[in-house]
């Protein structure tokens, strides 16, 4: 069972990565990188605005990390930082309207990358690994 672990491991980690790279190729053409991407896809799927650390949190970089990051999107005119009304100390992260129509076109781009290469396998093969991957998932959070 061990190699087997070891191979699903390997897998799901390939995966991740090659999936990001693929997708990441698609939306050069945009001139930001995949944190870049990243960044405002996670901050247009928010509910409310996320702050800074809410964003190093969700994405998995440091804190630092995101600032230097949200610094670029700031000055590429992509996002505004705003004040939080109940924490002076907090920075909300907006997405401006140029910021939303990046991510109407990343949303769109990563849409058909996901039919175009989840289209080739069978339903129930995505099921099941989509539940697998679920479970999978649940069980790691049930560890923290």
């Amino acid at each position: 069972m061990t190699e087997l672990q070891e191979r699903f491991a390997s897998a799901l980690h390939n995966t991740a990565r090659a999936w990001r790279q693929a997708l990441d190729r698609r939306l050069r053409h945009l001139g930001l990188s995949q944190a870049g991407w990243m960044t405002i896809a996670v901050a247009a799927k928010s509910a409310q605005p996320p702050s800074q650390s809410v964003l190093a949190e969700r994405l998995g970089v440091e804190g630092a990390t995101m600032v230097a990051m949200i610094d670029r999107l700031v000055r590429a005119g992509l996002v505004t930082r705003e004040p939080s009304s109940s924490d002076r100390r907090v920075k909300l992260v907006r997405l401006t309207p140029q910021g939303v129509r990046l991510y109407e076109t990343v949303h769109a781009t990563a849409a058909g990358f996901r039919r175009e290469l989840l289209g080739q396998l069978a339903r129930e093969d995505l099921d099941s690994a989509t539940r697998l991957l679920e479970r999978l998932e649940n069980l790691i959070d049930a560890t923290q």
